[in-house]
C-alpha cells in the first residue's frame, strides 16, 4: 500500500511572533519552524499502518527551502521518500489553492491513501484535506484518530461532539484527516537521522504544476490578539460550586 503524508512546516507552537510590516503576516526572521501537530500524527498513522501491512510511505511539503528541513525529520522517522513543492507564496494562497498545487504534485504517484492533518496550527483553515479528497474523486473522512486495513479497504474511527465516536468502514483509494492524539508520537533515532541524509527528496517547481488559481478567498491583514483578564465569583454552597466549576473548566476553558 502507497501512502502519501501532507505535512506542513509551521512556526513553533510557544514561538514569539510580531506581525511584519505589510500586517499580512508574521515576520518569518523571528521564528523556528516544526511539523504541524496533526500532520505529525498523521506521518505516525501512516508508518504504524506501513509496519503492519507494508508497502511505502511518502511525504508531502509544499513551502520555501527552509521546509527541507521538516521534510528530512519525517525521513528520519521511517518515510522512504519524500516530494518538496517548492512555492515561496504559500500564506498567500487560500485553502482551494494549495490543495490544487498538492493534488497535481501527488497524482503521477497514484497513492491507495492520502493523509493530511485536520489542520494547520498556523492558518487553521481546516479545509485543505477535504478540498484535496474532492479534487482526486476518493473517498474520504475526517477527524480520524485510527486507521485499520481490511480487506475491503479501510475501518477508521473517527472522533464526534460531546466524547461520541464513530466507526466507518471506507474503500481504497481515499484521502483521510488525522486529529491530534490518536497515538503516540515516536522520536527520529541518530540512526533514522543518517539514513534520511540518503533518501529521495524530489524538489518541484509550483510553475511545474501548472498556474496557480485565482484565491477565492484573502487575507487582508492580521493582529495581535488583545490580552484581558476576567474574574468570576461562582456563588453557591460547596459542592453545587465545585459542581460549576468543573463544568467551566470542562466546556469553557476547555482544560479537563
Amino acid at each position: 500500500m502507497k501512502i502519501i503524508v501532507a505535512i506542513k512546516q509551521v512556526p513553533e507552537r510557544d514561538a514569539q511572533v510580531r506581525i511584519d510590516a505589510s500586517s499580512k503576516w508574521i515576520e518569518e526572521s523571528d521564528v523556528q519552524y516544526a511539523m504541524n501537530e496533526s500532520d505529525a500524527y498523521a506521518l505516525e498513522e501512516a508508518l504504524q499502518l506501513k509496519e503492519k501491512n507494508g508497502g511505502e510511505v511518502v511525504v508531502l511539503s509544499a513551502g520555501p527551502e527552509r521546509v527541507g528541513t521538516t521534510i528530512r525529520e519525517a525521513l528520519a522517522k521511517g518515510a522512504d521518500r519524500a516530494i518538496h513543492v517548492d512555492c515561496n507564496n504559500l500564506a498567500e494562497r487560500d485553502a482551494l489553492s494549495v490543495a490544487k498545487l498538492l493534488a497535481e504534485a501527488l497524482k503521477p504517484e497514484s497513492p491507495d491513501l492520502v493523509l493530511t492533518g485536520l489542520q494547520s496550527d498556523d492558518l487553521g483553515y481546516g479545509q485543505t484535506g477535504v478540498i484535496l479528497a474532492e479534487l482526486l474523486g476518493t473517498p474520504h473522512a475526517s477527524l480520524i484518530l485510527t486507521v485499520e486495513k481490511t480487506d475491503s479497504g479501510l475501518k477508521v474511527k473517527r472522533e464526534l461532539e460531546a466524547g461520541w465516536f464513530q466507526e466507518i468502514d471506507l474503500p481504497l483509494p481515499a484521502v483521510l484527516t488525522i486529529q491530534s492524539g490518536g497515538n503516540k508520537l515516536r522520536y527520529a533515532t541518530l540512526m533514522g537521522i543518517k539514513k534520511a541524509k540518503s533518501k529521495e527528496m524530489r524538489v518541484v517547481g509550483c510553475e511545474d504544476l501548472g498556474p496557480a488559481s485565482p484565491a477565492l478567498a484573502a487575507l487582508e491583514n492580521i493582529a495581535m490578539p488583545q490580552k484581558q483578564k476576567s474574574t468570576q465569583i461562582i456563588e453557591g454552597d460547596p459542592r453545587q460550586a465545585a459542581a460549576t466549576l468543573v463544568e467551566k473548566l470542562k466546556f469553557e476553558a476547555r482544560v479537563l
